[in-house]
């Protein structure tokens, strides 16, 4: 009798693929549209699901999670929303792209007005504000540009945590203890390389790859090689 293949067992909802869910319970969101002002750390902490550390703000009463910028400090006063005429944007600040000055190093950048932080919220990563029109304000991440509404809020500066990747694991039992943290299913191996029984191109000796395209709707199993591709193949 063989063995439930990965796909399956994923599927299945086993306390072997699920994430922890006390691991997840900060929620990282900037405060509400209407909340302007200076705003205060109160805490600098480390969540085991985020590769960046968190930090507390509190403005108007309202209290809310959000990465933490490289540099910050418990007790730094940060502004909110907007700061005073004439004045420059210091890192730690959450301003709309409108309000940022070209050239400025921005993460937790907002897709939608409102809606929290969506791209540039790993370690140690930023993008730069440039050309803003009335279709929105153009951020450079790496070697693309990305156009995105004027109104979204950033936080100014670099996401902490730059030197995560530095430090070598070494073993693999370390690697196995941060995936376990984050609920992510460690280690993935080759499909030829597993037994016939265990994946539909298993068994593969010489590891001879089978071209195989599975139907969209296929199930967990079956779902395997190319998803619905529209060619395969080298093109000529």
């Amino acid at each position: 009798m063989g063995k439930r293949i990965t796909q399956q067992a994923r599927g299945k909802g086993s306390l072997t693929f699920r994430g922890r869910p006390k691991a997840y319970r900060y929620k990282v969101v900037y405060p509400k549209l209407s909340a302007s002002g200076v705003g205060k750390i109160i805490k600098l902490f480390n969540s085991p699901v985020h590769s960046a550390p968190l930090v507390k703000v509190k403005v108007d009463k309202e209290e809310f999670i959000v990465p933490a910028a490289s540099g910050i400090y418990e007790g730094q006063e940060i502004y909110v929303g907007a700061r005073p005429e004439n004045k420059v944007a210091e890192v730690g600040d959450i301003l709309s792209l409108n309000d940022i000055a070209p050239g400025t190093k921005v993460f937790n950048v907002e897709i939608v007005p409102g809606k929290g932080g969506k791209i540039l919220r790993s370690s140690g990563i930023s993008g730069v504000v440039m050309n803003k029109d009335n279709k929105g304000v153009e951020i450079i991440i790496k070697r693309r540009k990305v156009k995105i509404n004027g109104k979204s809020r950033a936080t100014v500066g670099l996401a902490a945590g730059e030197g995560r990747l530095m430090k070598p694991l070494v073993k693999a039992g370390k690697r196995h203890h941060i995936m376990k943290a984050i609920g992510r299913k460690w280690h993935r191996t080759s499909a030829v390389k597993t037994n016939a029984l265990d994946h539909p191109f298993g068994g593969g000796r010489g590891k001879r790859i089978k071209s195989k395209i599975a139907k969209r709707n296929s199930p967990p199993g079956r779902k395997v090689g190319h998803i619905r591709p529209k060619q395969t193949g080298k093109r000529k």
